[in-house]
């Protein structure tokens, strides 16, 4: 059973390792502030999600167990409402007329 959790646990990090290289090279490519908040939202929401469920399979201490759960609910929770914050102010300040950089 462990060699099953392990090949498991590996596959879910890669995963995470995916999307987070995915989501780094779409926040490079975007071309303004607006667009950059979706491949934002994709790194942190399913990169991190799988990298912890990766690491969560390869646990065998509860209490680590119940710090990853803890991680991943406090990143569900602050990702979206750091984005729609990041996104709303910057759509206020375009509609004020200031000039938002949109240098990577």
């Amino acid at each position: 059973m462990e060699p099953i959790l392990d090949v498991l646990s590996w596959l879910f990090i890669l995963a995470g390792l995916f999307f987070m290289i995915v989501g780094t090279i779409g926040i490079l490519r975007m071309p303004d502030v607006l667009a950059r908040l979706h491949p934002a939202g994709m790194t942190d929401t399913m990169g991190a999600g799988f990298l912890l469920l990766g690491m969560s399979l390869q646990t065998s201490d509860w209490m680590v167990l119940v710090r990853l759960l803890f991680v991943y609910a406090f990143l569900l929770f602050t990702s979206p409402i750091a984005g729609h914050a990041l996104g709303r102010t910057v759509l206020v300040a375009q509609r004020a007329g200031t000039d938002v950089e949109d240098a990577p």
